[in-house]
């Protein structure tokens, strides 16, 4: 019987699930975090934090896409997924050693061309490899476990967090999001004998006849 969801497929989703439920460790909670443990935390610094992220994101994420897409091949889709889950990574660790509110902005800038780099990345490799005819389960697929995963690790964030103290959830966040990187490098394979027999389409027209070793 066919698989119902390629390789590649799943192995994105997997990584975007352990990425999504790392964070949602960390997100119902983040506000408590900078009250309790950032000089002057407060509201309005867990307000500026978020603004930070998405204005940061906002601004990068196009330019990045649209690399992505003058760039030949897959192999620049892959790595913008996996390094970008490696800074988010690196922000969630340095969380741990903040104590100033403009360390937490820092931070969240890290996190935020962390996923304008993951952002297009994933979405190229997704769209392209997600079996026809199947794309919508393919993304509902994606969007449901996603959010059991998110959901049940907000019940568990507080717990965690209550019962051992933030810089323990932090350390286990930052695990979980390094493997969420490390994922991606499973379907290395698939990626590049991809780009190894693939010449982008602008190479293809604009260059008559192709040489000997095109």
């Amino acid at each position: 019987m066919q698989q119902l969801i390629n390789k590649v497929i799943k192995v994105l989703i997997l990584s975007d699930i352990v990425l999504l439920t790392g964070f949602g460790f960390v997100t119902p909670i983040f506000a408590i975090f900078l009250s309790e443990n950032i000089r002057g935390g407060n509201v309005e610094v867990a307000g500026f934090a978020s603004a930070v992220y998405w204005i940061v994101m906002s601004i990068v994420v196009i330019p990045l896409g649209k690399y992505l897409d003058s760039s030949r091949g897959e192999k620049d889709d892959l790595w913008f997924v996996v390094i970008g889950n490696l800074l988010a990574a690196f922000a969630v660790f340095g969380y741990i050693f903040s104590k100033l509110p403009w360390h937490i902005y820092f931070l969240q800038a890290i996190y935020a061309i962390g996923m304008g780099m993951n952002v297009p990345g994933y979405s190229a490799i997704f769209t392209r490899h997600i079996d026809k005819g199947r794309e919508a389960l393919g993304w509902s697929v994606r969007t449901a476990l996603v959010g059991m995963g998110a959901g049940a690790a907000g019940a568990l964030g507080g717990m965690i967090a209550s019962r051992l103290g933030f810089t323990f959830l932090f350390v286990i966040v930052g695990i979980i999001i390094l493997i969420s990187a490390i994922l991606p490098l499973l379907i290395s394979k698939e990626i590049f004998s991809k780009d190894g027999i693939m010449p982008s389409i602008h190479k293809i027209t604009t260059i008559q006849p192709p040489s000997p070793k095109e």
